[in-house]
Parts: C-alpha cells; sequence; structure tokens
C-alpha cells in the first residue's frame, strides 16, 4: 500500500469518482476514503474483491473442517466414496 497514494478525502471522492475507479481498475490497489479525518470506506476493484471473497470463503471452510476434526465428526476416505457411489451410481 502507497499511503500516500492509496488514502483520499471524500471531497477528492467527489470530485475526482472516475479517476479514481479507473485507477483501482488499473493499478488493482485499494484507495481509502476518509471522512473528517477518519477512514470511513474502501473502494476496490471487483476482481480483487472477488478474490477476496473467494479467499475468505477457504478460510471459513477450512475452519469449520478444523471444528469437525477437533468433535471427531469425520468419517473414512473410504466410507465417504462408498456413500459418494450410492448416491451417484444407486
Amino acid at each position: 500500500m502507497h499511503l500516500s497514494q492509496d488514502i483520499k478525502p471524500i471531497s477528492y471522492l467527489k470530485s475526482k469518482t472516475a479517476d479514481v475507479i479507473n485507477s483501482v481498475n488499473e493499478n488493482q490497489r485499494a484507495i481509502i476514503i476518509t471522512q473528517n479525518g477518519e477512514a470511513k470506506a474502501v473502494i476496490q476493484d471487483i476482481k480483487s474483491y472477488e478474490n477476496l471473497q473467494n479467499s475468505l470463503n477457504l478460510l471459513k471452510l477450512i475452519v469449520q473442517s478444523e471444528n469437525d476434526i477437533e468433535n471427531n465428526k469425520i468419517i473414512s476416505q473410504e466410507s465417504m466414496f462408498e456413500n459418494l457411489e450410492k448416491k451417484l451410481f444407486g
């Protein structure tokens, strides 16, 4: 992050909205918008946002899996494939 370039006041966003959108799409760096000197919003390109959401979803799955292991909610790989074959092929 380049703080001098990536933090802008809301007045900048109001006057240069198209430039801000073009910038985040070109360089794929988020821009932090401030209001009254406090960070209030983040603007980022859609691809980076989608990647972030996908990463968060994967992390959630990992946490759920770890919880299942800790709580002994597991089945053997062999059982899992047997169940899957029964469901797919009757």
